[in-house]
């Protein structure tokens, strides 16, 4: 209980600080992105301060900075991301393409001081580790701060990991992580399976692998697993585009949720870089063969993919097929929407073996009839309790319909026999019967139209980006 009201005294302070900065102008990702360098600097000194030693170097360390005031200050801040950008090792990382977004001196003094009042180095790494998962999660629910699009729900990314389950020993990679939650869902399910020091070790330093094509993505990540005790020399988050560096690397398991939607215009050309790829624009497509080729024989996938990749013809079926004949497709779990920050998104999960072809697949609906909302209504642990049940993990051999033609028609855990499969026309699986109801309260709705607003604008500006500035 203690501990829980020191976590939330803390995230009370760090967004009351948040609120301030938004007033003026400083974003909530900006604010969070500062917030990780000040938090770093702080918990070096501290780590020098008990005789650990500094891995910053002379003149630019947390000394040289919490005493000044003004123009002073900001230059010094300034100074100091220039300089540790450059570094190597875990400092290189967490201050990736560093640079100041908070120009006010006193507002950056206000937040120099908050992180000032606690001792962070000493904490237990549970503790500021879920202190940083807090201050992500609240940034990442925020629709001004964009941050959704790079925070995937905590409940379902357990889900994900407890039923792909990744056994300590075990290699685990996700190729556009984010703010790094599945590989710290995948450490904290790995930690507690074994004692041994070496492969206490291993976990923390070897096991883990991820990559983000953003660098503030980049810092958040590398500073979320450096909280926990993980990648304390060198972090295991690389900034690299995955779809167009190519990697002879092989993981036991992939666990992810990659960007959907298509490559950004000017981006590199992914079928440049990856001539064995099926040509398409599509990230979601791009991304699944890019997992499909880092997997090692053996290994388990969990990845979260719109209808799409279910359901398009021409390249995406092509991948399709590639899957079902390289892969054992043996699980999709159907997503309901309200659980993302994009608005409307139907999505899935995806789960296959590599080394054997799919035969029969088996389905969870968690999608008619459900409603969630990113605040009001979030999607919770417990609420994919069942579909775990019926996972059996470790125990595939042992699973049980829930659903029956005659008995129960709206079971929600169906079994697709392979001759079903085969005759598919695609793998949109859908039987259930329930009336959709929209029971949203006022303010959901009102959410749910700004949201598709801004999405209409975004994509008009781009279109007339594309036209050349052409009024429409």
């Amino acid at each position: 209980m203690a501990e829980q009201k020191t976590t939330s005294a803390l995230l009370k302070k760090v967004w009351d600080i948040a609120n301030v900065l938004s007033a003026a102008g400083v974003g909530f990702t900006d604010y969070v992105t500062q917030l990780t360098y000040i938090l770093f600097l702080k918990m070096d000194d501290e780590k020098e301060q008990l005789g650990l030693g500094s891995s910053i170097p002379e003149g630019y360390k947390w000394a040289d900075l919490v005493d000044l005031n003004g123009d002073d200050l900001v230059k010094q801040y300034e100074d100091t991301l220039d300089e540790l950008s450059k570094a190597d090792g875990i400092i290189g990382t967490i201050f990736t393409r560093a640079d100041n977004k908070i120009y006010k001196p006193v507002m950056l003094k206000k937040v120099i001081n908050m992180v000032s009042e606690e001792n962070w180095y000493m904490m237990e790494g549970d503790l500021k580790g879920a202190i940083y998962e807090g201050i992500l999660e609240k940034n990442g629910q925020d629709k001004k701060s964009g941050a959704g699009q790079y925070f995937t729900p905590r409940a379902l990314i357990s889900t994900i990991v407890d039923v792909v389950d990744p056994k300590i020993g075990e290699t685990v990679a996700d190729p556009c992580c984010g703010t790094g939650g599945f590989l710290l869902a995948a450490y904290e399910h790995m930690k507690p399976q074994s004692h041994d020091v070496e492969k206490q070790k291993f976990l923390k330093t070897n096991a883990l692998f991820g990559a983000d094509n953003t660098a503030l993505v980049v810092t958040l990540a590398s500073m979320n697993l450096y909280l926990h005790d993980i990648g304390v020399d060198k972090s295991p988050i690389a900034y690299k585009d995955s779809l167009t560096e190519p990697t002879d690397d092989l993981y036991d398991v992939v666990v992810t949720n990659p960007p959907f939607g298509t490559r950004p215009q000017g981006s590199v050309d992914v079928s440049a870089n990856r001539p064995e790829f099926i040509k398409t624009s599509d990230n979601q497509v791009n991304f699944l063969q890019h997992i499909m080729s880092i997997v090692r024989t053996g290994g388990r996938v969990g990845v979260v993919l719109p209808d799409s990749v279910l359901t398009d013809s021409n390249a995406t079926a092509e991948v399709r097929k590639k899957l079902m004949k390289d892969f054992n497709l043996h699980t999709i779990l159907r997503l309901p929407t309200g659980i993302f920050y994009a608005n409307g998104v139907k999505t899935n999960v995806l789960f296959f073996d590599k080394g054997e072809p799919t035969k029969d697949i088996w389905v969870y609906d968690y999608r008619t009839g459900i409603k969630h909302t990113l605040v009001e209504r979030p999607m919770r642990r417990e609420n994919l309790q069942d579909f775990v049940d019926c996972y059996c993990s470790g125990h595939r051999e042992d699973r049980k319909e829930t659903y029956d033609a005659k008995k129960n028609p709206n079971g929600r855990w169906r079994h697709f026999s392979e001759e079903e499969v085969q005759n598919a026309e695609n793998l949109d699986f859908k039987w259930l019967d329930l009336q959709e109801q929209d029971d949203r309260t006022i303010s959901e709705v009102l959410d749910d139209m700004q949201a598709e607003s801004d999405e209409i604008a975004d994509a008009v500006s781009k279109l007339k980006e594309l036209l050349g500035g052409i009024e429409l």
